[in-house]
């Protein structure tokens, strides 16, 4: 079961906002033994928005999806929703009943009493039109909740706004009561050393014979021009399950000794 995760936001792209999503994302499931498997990022477009999640819906992938589930004209993440997976929306019973306890709590802070027929809070109610078949997802900071969608093919789609203020705990809570049954099944390490003054043209038949010969292992090679802390050099490795990091590690030194590289351990 692969992760991904999809950042929406015009103000992503236009550098107005630095995403804090993404990094967040790793983070969380760094801590539980899960690794994300791919990111994307796409702006306030209905149209790519809906397509991106039609092709991502034919997936068995959990997604997490950030942004655009607000009530405002640019937000369209609930509708697109929607429409990749050719149903409509409606206002989730357990949302409405959220909002409404958010409306009370605002208007209490206040000193007043709510009035849910104020226009404006009857507007609030569009952020929990969810598409049919959605269940919500709490949010501890707001009381506005997310949605979440599953699909036939066993995986699905959760929907955060784009605060990550609100979007971390609620991914956090995602995790913690659908996915613990995955955290730490396998322990994933890495291993790897400073090549220095080499080039990869010359490391990548090192590289190819032990990938061919581990499977199961990911090779990775991050150049760096150098700095004045460390010379240009080339940081080489292997990384995967544990004790097939231990052997295929011991064979990428084999292989650096045989082609005569400068390396020390990173």
């Amino acid at each position: 079961m692969a992760f991904g995760i999809i950042i929406i936001g015009d103000e992503i792209l236009s550098g107005k906002r630095i995403d804090k999503h993404l990094a967040k994302c790793i983070e969380l499931l760094s801590a539980r033994g899960l690794q994300l498997a791919w990111a994307e990022y796409i702006g306030d477009d209905p149209a790519r928005i809906t397509a991106v999640l039609r092709r991502t819906y034919a997936t068995g992938d959990v997604v997490f999806s950030c942004g655009g589930i607000g009530a405002t004209p640019d937000d369209h993440t609930r509708l697109c929703a929607a429409n990749a997976l050719d149903v409509t929306l409606m206002l989730h019973p357990d949302a409405r009943e959220k909002i409404n306890e958010r409306i009370a709590d605002v208007a209490r802070e206040a000193g007043k009493e709510p009035n849910y027929a104020a226009e404006d809070n009857v507007h609030r109610l569009k952020m929990g039109e969810f598409p049919v078949g959605a269940e919500i997802i709490p949010n501890p900071f707001n009381k506005i909740p997310g949605f979440s969608l599953r699909h036939q093919q066993g995986g699905a789609h959760y929907f955060f706004p784009g605060f990550p203020v609100m979007a971390a705990p609620m991914m956090e809570w995602v995790l913690d009561t659908h996915y613990a049954h995955l955290f730490h099944q396998h322990t994933q390490i890495e291993k790897s050393v400073f090549v220095y003054e080499s080039m990869e043209s010359t490391l990548t038949p090192l590289m190819e014979a032990i990938e061919a010969q581990f499977p199961q292992i990911k090779v990775f090679s991050l150049p760096s021009v150098g700095d004045a802390q460390r010379r240009r050099h080339i940081e080489l490795g292997v990384k995967g399950e544990a004790a097939r990091v231990e052997v295929s590690f011991v064979r990428l030194l084999e292989g650096l000794d045989q082609l005569k590289q400068e390396y020390v351990l990173a």
